[in-house]
């Protein structure tokens, strides 16, 4: 299979600012790839530079074998952006901002009215369809941004953290639409920092940190990095984490990963008799434990044993 993407060295200056330092991707056709990190990680810059938005002050950049810089509007045909904000018109309804969108990409008035008609029924908002678009919940107007990124069909369609703020319930709606965008052959790049999300989603991801790629591979490959397995204590009193912590480091010899939660505990574990030990000591000194649980690290694990900390707000790119 045929590579989408594919970056060599990528960097991007903003002043003194790096918010790309040296990224490598290699992004399959056909594939959803997931760009995971904080806020100000450089997922954002890599989305403007690939859709030819910025220019990269080094390094090089391809989209279905054409130069980003060089051969900019032959990426431009190919690929489709729907950012982190709403970029349709408030002020129309769904119909009109979709058959807008279709004209100015050359599509008769009937072809552009069929094709909007096709989206608002495939997307669920056909009885939105008559409305203003400033009368749509947070999930009606992610589900129209999307839609109108599909007008004309892309090759490769970039994602930027689509479910930013949305309830439960859409951002399960997200998911589905863009597994079966991914099912009917378009490769799908998606920016997101929730854990979960690319999780469920990517064939394959890389992990961004201060503009540059710390990890990469399958979801299950990222796990492994950190341990076949892990352990998770959680305690009554937080209070007697620290103690509980420098326990838990003595009986497995180290291991223990950072956590986000001042009531828990996380470690890697080589062997399920590791875990019984633990308690056992945990007990000894009067440490309660309100739950204890052995299972396949999580992405948030992987997350915090790669770069120290939770996937909170970071210093890097400008947000835009």
């Amino acid at each position: 299979m045929t590579n989408a993407i594919e970056t060599v060295g990528l960097s991007k200056h903003f002043g003194p600012t790096r918010a790309l330092d040296g990224v490598d991707l290699r992004i399959r056709q056909g594939t959803v790839y997931g760009l995971l990190g904080p806020n100000g990680a450089g997922k954002t810059t890599t989305i403007r530079i690939l859709a030819t938005l910025l220019r990269p002050t080094a390094g090089r950049a391809a989209v279905l074998g054409h130069d980003v810089v060089s051969e900019a509007s032959e990426v431009r045909r190919k690929v489709s952006l729907t950012g982190q904000f709403a970029s349709v018109d408030e002020d129309l309804t769904g119909q009109e901002n979709l058959v807008l969108v279709g004209r100015l990409l050359g599509l008769s008035w009937r072809d552009a009215r069929r094709r909007a008609s096709e989206l608002l029924e495939a997307f669920e908002l056909a009885a939105a369809a008559g409305r203003q678009v400033r009368t749509y919940s947070g999930g009606e107007r992610r589900r129209m941004d999307i839609a109108a990124s599909l007008v004309a069909i892309p090759e490769i369609l970039f994602l930027d953290e689509p479910t930013t703020g949305l309830d439960p319930r859409s951002r399960a709606q997200v998911w589905e639409l863009v597994r079966r965008i991914a099912a009917e052959g378009t490769t799908v790049l998606l920016t997101t920092q929730y854990l979960d999300e690319a999780d469920r989603l990517a064939e394959r991801m890389a992990v961004v940190d201060h503009g540059r790629v710390i990890a990469e591979g399958t979801s299950r490959e990222l796990k492994a990095s950190v341990g076949s397995n892990s352990l998770h204590v959680r305690l009554v009193e937080p209070g007697q984490r620290g103690e509980a912590q420098q326990l838990v480091t003595r009986v497995l010899g180290g291991g223990v990963l950072p956590a986000s939660d001042p009531a828990e505990i996380a470690a890697r574990l080589e062997t399920a008799a590791q875990a019984a030990a633990v308690l056992s000591a945990l007990s000894e000194r009067s440490i309660e434990v309100a739950q204890l649980s052995v299972g396949s690290p999580s992405l948030d694990e992987v997350f915090l044993a790669l770069t120290g900390r939770a996937a909170g707000p970071a210093q890097g790119e400008p947000e835009r």
